[in-house]
């Protein structure tokens, strides 16, 4: 069985345990995980017997290359219309769609169209299937994990004094690409001095000084699939602050990614790291999660966040990311990509964590 057939039979699986006849699924990011489609317009209908992939004319010979284990069916058609007309959809059938994409008119239009068929609205159950990375979803990650790497090694001449954080972000799309990504996987986050205090600072015009921490937050995609990693950096020699600031983030990364284990609650995780961000005296600045999965979007469930009920289990990739984040100083946040595996996690990046003075 291939890859594309053991995520469609695990769908037809939770299909089977929700009393589901069928799933209509809308979600590009579902359809591209079930079907391979990598374009703009598509989606999917499976049932215990069937799976179609349904798009428009543009994408004919597209989706020929690249839509494997279901049958296609291109027309400008609505796709339910095209379904109903087919046959495909008929009877007073219980079908699931997901809730977190429809929209109330696209939902009032569907029950219009297939008004015989009982329409459940579902969450994450595609998603949660995907949690779970097969071994050609583990390649790319690395791939895209080891593309980012090399990225901030590239970089790192780039960050010294007189440099802005726009120019220095605006060169990791292009060594991203250079060095055989897809693109970069999200806009990157380039924070010095007192910027760096902001978690989700944008790139200014601001120029780097002697003195300051810098944050840089970046990730090469590859395959469709996201890296996501930071480090901070001093620019000169790191005073007495920047050295105890840094090494309590250093220490609760360390005793986060130590902690990760199959079967582990994600509160666990969140909260070994930030207990000792507390101990330390730092906990007020530190506002937000630990870390997320990854795939082929960049934030994904899990959460390690100290609301979460979840667990994470064998072959989960997620981040972990404490940070400390002190106004009108500057603020540290140390990220990797962690491969959760029975007796712990492996850590995919090799970029070094040790606090790095930029002279």
């Amino acid at each position: 069985m291939n890859y594309n057939e053991s995520r469609i039979e695990a769908v037809r699986n939770s299909l089977d345990a929700g009393g589901f006849h069928a799933i209509y699924i809308t979600n590009l990011t579902n359809v591209r995980y079930l079907s391979g489609f990598k374009g703009s317009a598509g989606s999917c209908f499976i049932s215990d017997k069937v799976a179609y992939f349904i798009s428009d004319g543009r994408y004919a010979a597209q989706s020929k290359g690249q839509v494997h284990d279901m049958e296609i069916i291109i027309s400008n058609r609505p796709h339910i219309e095209i379904l109903v007309s087919k046959g495909i959809i008929s009877g007073t059938k219980k079908i699931a769609f997901e809730a977190d994409e429809l929209s109330v008119n696209a939902l009032k239009k569907l029950k219009l169209i297939a008004s015989q068929c009982e329409w459940v609205e579902t969450t994450q159950l595609v998603e949660k299937i995907a949690m779970v990375k097969d071994k050609s979803e583990i390649s790319a990650m690395r791939t895209a994990v080891q593309i980012t790497d090399a990225v901030f090694e590239q970089i790192i001449p780039e960050v010294r004094p007189g440099a802005t954080e726009q120019e220095i972000a605006a060169k990791i799309p292009f060594a991203c690409k250079m060095m055989g990504a897809e693109c970069e996987s999200f806009p990157p986050i380039i924070a010095s001095g007192e910027n760096s205090a902001l978690p989700h600072a944008k790139p200014t015009e601001r120029k780097i000084e002697v003195g300051d921490f810098v944050v840089l937050d970046f990730g090469a995609k590859y395959d469709g699939y996201h890296a996501d990693m930071t480090r901070t950096i001093v620019v000169g020699n790191a005073t007495d602050k920047h050295s105890e600031v840094y090494d309590v983030v250093y220490e609760a990364q360390k005793l986060g990614c130590e902690a990760t284990i199959d079967g582990i609650a994600c509160k666990e995780i969140d909260s070994v790291c930030r207990n000792h961000i507390n101990n330390k005296g730092y906990g007020e600045f530190f506002n937000h999660s630990t870390g997320h999965g990854l795939g082929l979007e960049i934030h994904t469930n899990p959460r390690f966040s100290p609301l979460s009920n979840d667990k994470v289990f064998e072959n989960y990739i997620m981040t972990i990311e404490p940070g400390i984040y002190l106004p009108s100083f500057g603020g540290v946040r140390i990220e990797d990509d962690v491969l959760v595996k029975k007796d712990g996690c492996e850590i995919l990046n090799n970029s070094p964590k040790e606090l790095l003075e930029l002279n």
